[in-house]
């Protein structure tokens, strides 16, 4: 099996490439390094059964392929925000040149999308059939937007070219590989913590996410890629926790002298996030197993030991 890993030296990507290639499958991981790591995949690079190719999915380019895993873009709002042009026409143009390689290769497209999609939610916790709440010009909209617009361009293709695809709604997921500067909560509050910095939170911390660990995203990825779903579906833990919960976490964990501060909410964060995971349940009997706090252990010890 030949598999295209868009986004493959990123967080998730680079996960995702390691358990192909010790599945045995051929991986070609595409990425242009503009929030990937090259020490994700270092150690996978000289496998006859994995390939780089430094490149933009904004270039359209041709490759014999049989799947096709769509996970590039920014994805913490830090890093999708530096850039939102940027990040808007990677999930529009570089989703359009992928979906058209399936086309062409007749290959199986699987598209990270993510809750972002939901927005500031009213509905609470948030299921497929949601629409949404999203402020279509605030800062956020680059993401939010695009992968709205990456979902209907994915059914587009499915109508018009009968392509096979599937679309996975991506909640928060962290874990190791996560980046130094990759901006997301969790990674930023172990590092303060290691760094016996200050946490910092914005807002009164009583928002609400739904924090699920990057084994149980990858394994989710795996069996929806290999289902004939079509999704959306959600792939996320279910368990929710508020920022201010999450913080306490940690800071007991690594040092429980530290100082929380609170900083101003950033424009359209939404206030609670929760996953209702039945339908990923159902479909792909796929369930999220590893607990906040043994996640956070995990975590904890690889950021240790590359600070």
């Amino acid at each position: 099996m030949r598999n295209l890993i868009t986004g493959g030296a990123g967080f998730v990507g680079s996960h995702l490439c390691e358990k192909l290639v010790n599945k045995g499958e051929y991986v070609v991981c595409l990425d242009n390094f503009l929030t990937g790591n090259k020490n994700n995949i270092i150690h996978l690079q000289k496998n006859k059964n994995f390939k780089l190719i430094e490149k933009d999915v904004r270039e359209s380019f041709s490759l014999d392929v049989d799947r096709i895993w769509h996970l590039a873009c920014p994805a913490s709002p830090f890093q999708y925000q530096k850039d939102p042009i940027e990040t808007a026409l990677i999930l529009s143009e570089g989703t359009k040149n992928m979906l058209q390689l399936a086309a062409q290769k007749k290959a199986k497209f699987l598209l990270a999308s993510s809750s972002e999609i939901y927005g500031n939610p009213l509905i609470h916790p948030q299921c497929e059939k949601y629409n949404g709440n999203v402020n279509p010009i605030g800062k956020r909209s680059c993401y939010d937007e695009g992968k709205r617009f990456a979902e209907s361009l994915t059914f587009d293709f499915i109508r018009v070219h009968k392509i096979d695809a599937c679309i996975a709604r991506i909640f928060n997921f962290y874990g190791p590989k996560l980046s130094l500067n990759d901006g997301r909560v969790i990674s930023n509050f172990i590092i303060q913590a290691i760094r016996n910095e200050k946490l910092t939170v914005y807002g009164d911390g009583n928002q609400t996410r739904s924090f699920g660990y990057i084994d149980d995203l990858i394994n989710g990825l795996y069996k929806f890629m290999n289902s004939d779903e079509i999704g959306p579906i959600n792939i996320a833990n279910d368990e929710e926790y508020s920022i201010i919960e999450l913080a306490h976490i940690i800071r007991e964990k690594v040092n429980p002298k530290l100082e929380i501060i609170h900083l101003p909410l950033p424009e359209d964060d939404p206030t609670n996030r929760k996953a209702d995971i039945k339908l990923a349940k159902e479909k792909l009997n796929w369930y999220p197993s590893v607990k906040l706090l043994e996640g956070i252990d995990r975590t904890i010890e690889y950021f240790r030991e590359l600070i």
